[in-house]
């Protein structure tokens, strides 16, 4: 039997990079982001027409639900249709009472990047192509490709 020695190192397997980050106190934070994102993902099919893309659900604090607009206008929408945001809520298994909303000058959604990549011009294309070629070619005045 081998003689261990009270700190020796144990193998140890790594966790997974989710896994790490959920882990300990840390992930407790990370936990209550992402199950806000899933609350935020539920409720958004149930708000007003148009307001998806304009708001976010922000946080929910104790039976208050906060969220967050773009403008000012979206706001005051919002605001007329807060029964509508408690019933969708409660739709989902929450138990609000109230709905905070507030605004921000920073966008809610990052823009989503281009689908294609820009289209290369012709007379790029053509350049690239011969600057190749003229290094396949064998220089002027010697057939064989020799540099001598």
């Amino acid at each position: 039997m081998p003689d261990l020695k009270p700190n020796a190192r144990r193998a140890t397997i790594p966790l997974p990079a989710a896994e790490a980050a959920l882990a300990g106190e840390t992930g407790a934070s990370l936990r209550r982001a992402l199950w806000l994102d899933a609350l935020d993902q539920q409720l958004r099919p149930l708000l007003p027409p148009g307001a998806a893309a304009h708001c976010r659900l922000a946080n929910v604090s104790g039976e208050q639900l906060v969220f967050v607009t773009d403008s000012p206008v979206w706001r005051a929408r919002l605001r007329l249709a807060e029964a509508q945001l408690l019933d969708a809520a409660r739709s989902i298994g929450l138990n609000p009472t109230a709905v905070i909303l507030k605004t921000t000058t920073v966008p809610l959604h990052a823009p989503a990047a281009p689908a294609t990549s820009p289209l290369v011009s012709a007379t790029a294309l053509k350049a690239v192509s011969d600057a190749l070629a003229s290094l396949r070619d064998p220089l002027p005045g010697n057939p064989d490709g020799s540099k001598g």
